[in-house]
């Protein structure tokens, strides 16, 4: 009896040290990516925070991958500007169902303000985005790029603008970027990823939203 007791003693106490590990190893990795984000807004004069801000919701929550869920909010929060336009990044956590059915979802946005307010546009591979596309009542346009069609899901419900803004130069620049989903509204243009939002991975996104912005007709903008 006495060994037996020794044996649960033991197994509690590496229970308890594996679940510090573990404790330990994510701490270390969320110092890690702080410290990451903190190099990256200094070498860009972008402003950073690593503690949720309730503005996030307050300023995007229009976004409709933000509406998603319960317990919502956004950290991690960068703001600067980008190629002389307003730019912000963050990375947006949300929760689905309750109790042990309960999950946590991260999503990393980056995102850029543009000149003008727009109709609502959505731009995204068959994923997360298409099936907000069918819950909010969007249909999805084709276009006469099969390829495109394809490739990607995009709902607009003003198909005039969704064919002004997909125009061949742009097709051929998201057929690039087969991955990305976009989504314009109220005069904010974002790029959303599935997962943390990574320092690494900021160039490369805030280059992306560059590139869409420079394909946008200029006569949207003089409309």
């Amino acid at each position: 009896m006495l060994r037996g007791t020794h044996v649960q003693t033991l197994l509690i106490l590496l229970v308890i040290a594996a679940v510090l590990a573990i404790l330990w190893l994510a701490w270390k990795a969320e110092q890690k990516r702080r410290a990451a984000f903190a190099a990256w807004a200094a070498a860009r004069g972008f402003t950073y925070a690593h503690q949720s801000d309730p503005a996030v919701r307050g300023i995007y929550g229009f976004l409709d991958r933000l509406q998603v869920g319960h317990s919502r909010k956004g950290y991690h929060v960068l703001r600067g500007a980008w190629e002389g336009r307003p730019a912000a990044a963050f990375q947006f956590q949300y929760t689905v169902g309750s109790g042990k059915h309960q999950q946590t979802h991260h999503v990393g946005v980056a995102l850029l303000h543009l000149e003008r307010a727009f109709p609502e546009l959505l731009i995204s591979p068959e994923s997360v985005l298409h099936r907000l596309g069918e819950f909010f009542g969007f249909d999805d346009i084709d276009f006469e790029s099969i390829e495109f069609s394809k490739a990607f899901q995009v709902r607009c419900r003003d198909k005039k603008f969704a064919y002004d803004f997909c125009h061949t130069g742009m097709m051929e620049y998201l057929l690039a970027r087969p991955d990305a989903c976009f989504e314009q509204e109220n005069g904010v243009l974002a790029l959303l990823t599935d997962g943390h939002l990574k320092a690494e991975r900021l160039d490369g996104m805030f280059q992306s939203l560059h590139g869409v912005r420079c394909k946008m007709p200029e006569y949207l903008f003089q409309a």
